[in-house]
């Protein structure tokens, strides 16, 4: 992110897909995943990674971990970093999917991106796996980590920068596939997501509601920008949904940050909440006083938003229902 708050990495909005567009799920030209071969892949930073066999055992971002575990990857991943429980000691909605109890959390106690090498490289990973969505920073490693991460591991990184919904997903297809995926294996959730955005085109089709993108924290509110959150603009472009934008978006561009005295800068029908910070953050964001004079927020008209999911179409198509769902409440 341009911003290295972590609020800011917390709100970048999440990657998804429209499946119907095709959905290539083709390895790298370069790779071979025979178990007995040498294997080679090119990531989407442009770096060339290198194991003497294929990997089997791989420590993931958690968002990822869930993408891959849909993907048909879950029994290699041994390992996970990043949010993995919700403020409601849930599983959070990044790691929809993921089989929490079956990995090791090396997520470190420090600040945002900490890792705890040492529990990593007791796992004896192959491969570490992340995303990232401002090249070439990676998601949930920082700087010092990473520097520490690269003297002992290759780190493959699928990058969503600067990409469509469709080609952030055909990324992380490309790196299942390299890793040992089936592709036969995506048709399920290629058609699960087919099916949820039938079902949202169809709600969208009906009332139009205007819909603020929004995220907690106390000292400051946040409304995000659907110029660059591919979901948002997903929405907004190919579903038809009236998001609306924020005119002073901060550096990154990613969402325009208010003091809540100026909570009411944009007023919607709906409001589009960043399920991350859980039932208590949206208790917290009801009870702000000038965000309370908005018609969102009068009407008590709130869907959660899953602002960063697996980049998979197993949880979009997840996403998508849940969307439905909530625009039918406000709209029926």
């Amino acid at each position: 992110m341009t911003r290295r708050s972590p609020l800011l990495r917390r709100t970048v909005a999440a990657a998804a897909l429209a499946l119907a567009l095709p959905l290539a799920a083709c390895g790298s030209s370069d790779d071979d995943s025979g178990s007995d071969q040498a294997w080679t892949y090119t990531d989407d930073l442009g770096t060339k990674l290198e194991l003497d066999a294929a990997p089997e055992r791989l420590v993931v971002q958690s968002s990822v971990a869930a993408a891959l575990t849909d993907l048909g990857l879950g029994d290699k991943i041994v390992g996970v970093f990043g949010p993995v429980k919700n403020a409601d000691g849930e599983l959070d909605s990044q790691a929809a999917g993921l089989d929490a109890d079956a990995v090791e959390d090396v997520t470190g106690g420090g600040e945002y991106g900490d890792i705890d090498l040492e529990k990593l490289a007791g796992l004896e990973p192959d491969l570490v796996v992340t995303s990232s969505y401002l090249e070439p920073d990676l998601w949930y490693v920082n700087a010092d980590v990473k520097k520490k991460l690269d003297a002992q591991f290759q780190t493959l990184v699928i990058s969503f920068d600067g990409k469509t919904l469709p080609q952030i997903i055909d990324s992380t297809e490309k790196a299942a596939t390299a890793l040992g995926a089936d592709e036969a294996d995506f048709a399920e959730g290629r058609e699960a997501f087919e099916t949820a955005q039938a079902r949202l085109e169809k709600v969208a089709q009906g009332a139009k509601p205007s819909i603020l993108a929004v995220s907690y924290s106390p000292d400051l509110f946040y409304v995000s920008n659907p110029e660059v959150s591919p979901d948002l603009k997903y929405y907004r472009d190919e579903i038809g949904l009236d998001i609306v934008t924020p005119k002073n978006p901060d550096e990154g561009g990613y969402f325009e940050s208010l003091s809540w005295e100026k909570a009411d800068t944009y007023d919607a029908d709906v409001a589009y909440w960043d399920d991350r910070i859980g039932s208590a953050g949206l208790a917290a964001l009801k009870k702000e006083p000038v965000w309370g004079k908005t018609t969102a927020a009068e009407d008590d008209a709130y869907i959660p938003w899953t602002s960063v999911a697996p980049p998979s179409a197993q949880a979009y198509a997840d996403v998508f229902d849940r969307f439905a769902d909530g625009l039918e409440t406000f709209t029926s």
